[in-house]
Formats: C-alpha cells, sequence, structure tokens
C-alpha cells in the first residue's frame, strides 16, 4: 500500500496527432495489435446506417433507394450496396454487433452475402467456408 505522500507515475508512449481535423491518439511504432481483433468499426457504423436506412423506407418515408440516397448525399450504388446489410442472418448480425466477433471479410464483400443462405452466410463471414 503507499502512504498518502507518494505519488505513482503511468508513462504511456502515445503520439497525439491530427486526422481530418480531429485529434488522434496513434499508439507507439513498435506496438503490435493482439490476435484477437475486436469488430471493425466501419462494419458496425455500415450495419446500423442499413438498418435505419430500411426502417425510414419500410415507414414509408422514402418509396425508392433513389430517393433515400438523395436525401443522405451518397450515391444510389452505394446506397443500394450498404442497405443489403440490413437483410443479412439474424446470427450473422447478433455475432457482428453484440458479440463483436471479427469478420473474416471485407465490407464491400460482406455487402454482397445477403443474398446467400443463412448457413452460408455465417460460414464466409467468420471463415468457415
Amino acid at each position: 500500500m503507499t502512504r498518502g505522500n507518494d505519488t505513482i507515475r503511468v508513462l504511456i508512449p502515445l503520439k497525439l496527432r491530427k486526422k481530418n481535423g480531429r485529434p488522434k491518439i496513434m499508439p507507439p511504432a513498435d506496438y503490435s495489435p493482439s490476435e484477437d481483433q475486436t469488430q471493425d468499426p466501419h462494419i458496425l457504423r455500415a450495419i446500423g446506417r442499413a438498418w435505419g436506412w430500411r426502417r425510414r423506407m419500410e415507414a414509408g418515408e422514402f418509396a425508392t433507394i433513389q430517393e433515400l440516397a438523395e436525401a443522405v448525399g451518397l450515391a444510389e450504388r452505394h446506397v443500394s450496396r450498404q442497405l443489403r446489410l440490413a437483410y443479412l442472418a439474424p446470427e450473422v448480425l447478433k455475432r457482428l454487433t453484440c458479440g463483436r466477433e471479427a469478420s473474416a471479410v471485407s465490407l464491400y464483400d460482406l455487402c454482397f452475402l445477403a443474398g446467400e443462405t443463412w448457413q452460408e452466410q455465417a460460414g464466409r463471414v467468420f471463415g468457415r467456408a
């Protein structure tokens, strides 16, 4: 146990840089991430955005993907592709969002898996096929 006048100093070798006008904490140059990577935040954000778009379309706020794309200020092709994420298998969505399991495929490839069976989706997303 430390006495009341003792001071503990912790040194964390991080660098602060600006990226896109925002401060970003950079890890040390010799830092290597652990083997058990967590979910890519871009995938989580894309899934959330896709579900939001799906709800807005189902509520009748937009009749077509073109109207939705114009409203959110993105290309129709991009919106159409990412909207597919809202139609992934429930087990895949649960493991990606709640379990935060890392995906074995990129976000771009993940968008094209909605047309496959639910078992095939899980196998491809988590690297068992």
